[in-house]
């Protein structure tokens, strides 16, 4: 479980991440829904896409992590690590959902997550074209649409898999049989699946309107913010087999420890 901070110390880190939300934003959306040429991180056989709205926003908000905390670490997805003098260390997805940035669809956002000795200590996932902005407080979570007042958000209860909404950012990203049976296995076992959202569906099941999320392949950056969100939010996140998500890989996430428990076990189950 992610860490309870102290109020002090954990506002002024708190309203640094918003201050870099803000500074990203508009750099951002100057290239949203325009003509942006696109470069391949992949190479041949694979399509791993980088505009230069990724690369401008992580520039963004890395200046202005170097001025402000020296002595912080920085992850990013774009330009790399570097190493920090002290416990904290930043976690930065310029663009979580790339994919949908470059067709349009208003299913990403920026993920600016902060990890204190190694573990969650806040998130916020920004997405500046719709004004929503979700985050983590030291002991909740929250949303606000534009300059609108802070609700708290929380995790709906979902005893049964057979009641519960399954989202995935798409089908195609689970390579290999164990990882596609896995999908398979649990899209069988609940009400409803729909695909897309990225870093937007984790905000989604946090405030209460998904149950379940099944992903292959993260990186850090693609979830490290997103944990204290949901895991301040009532619910939890994990990695297929109930390790801690920080590093990526496998992971789980549900708004109900019940089906959190039951869809690991069904995985399980479909490795074998």
């Amino acid at each position: 479980m992610t860490k309870r901070p102290s109020a002090s110390e954990f506002q002024k880190l708190l309203q640094c991440a918003h201050d870099l939300a803000d500074s990203s934003g508009p750099t951002v959306l100057k290239h949203f829904r325009t003509p942006v040429a696109i470069d391949n991180k992949a190479g041949l056989g694979s399509f791993d896409p980088v505009t230069k709205a990724d690369r401008a926003a992580e520039r963004v908000i890395s200046k202005a992590l170097k001025a402000r905390f020296p002595e912080h670490g920085i992850v990013g997805e774009e330009y790399g690590t570097r190493e920090g003098a002290g416990r904290y260390n930043w976690v930065i997805d310029p663009i979580d959902g790339t994919r949908a940035f470059i067709m349009g669809s208003p299913l990403w956002g920026t993920l600016i997550g902060l990890l204190e000795d190694g573990k969650p200590y806040l998130g916020i996932m920004d997405q500046p074209f719709t004004g929503e902005r979700f985050w983590s407080g030291p002991a909740a979570s929250y949303m606000r649409i534009g300059n609108g007042a802070p609700k708290k958000i929380k995790t709906r209860a979902c005893a049964s898999l057979a009641d519960a909404t399954l989202t995935s950012t798409h089908p195609d990203l689970f390579e290999g049989p164990k990882q596609q049976k896995a999908l398979t296995t649990l899209k069988g076992a609940v009400r409803m699946t729909r695909y897309g959202g990225d870093c937007y569906a984790y905000c989604l099941l946090a405030a209460g309107f998904v149950d379940l999320i099944i992903e292959s392949g993260l990186k850090s950056y693609d979830i490290v913010a997103l944990i204290p969100i949901v895991e301040r939010a009532g619910g939890c996140v994990t990695t297929w087999d109930g390790k801690p998500a920080t590093s990526g890989g496998n992971i789980i996430a549900s708004g109900d420890p019940r089906i959190h428990a039951a869809a690991m076990k069904l995985i399980a189950k479909s490795q074998t």
